[in-house]
């Protein structure tokens, strides 16, 4: 049975989780030369060419 101090750690804990992700999620980040080339490329790309994995 949950006691109130064990499900205020936890949503303590949750609480740090979602302050993590919204910093996460926040910064600004810059993607590579790599990546904005392959994004590119995966643009131009015909759905045809794709291979179904289904």
């Amino acid at each position: 049975m949950a006691t109130i101090e064990s499900v205020h750690r936890e949503i303590m804990e949750l609480k740090k989780d979602m302050d993590f992700i919204k910093n996460i999620l926040s910064e600004k980040f810059e993607l590579s030369d790599y990546a904005k080339k392959s994004l590119k490329e995966a643009r131009e790309t015909s759905e045809s060419e794709y291979v179904d994995l289904a």
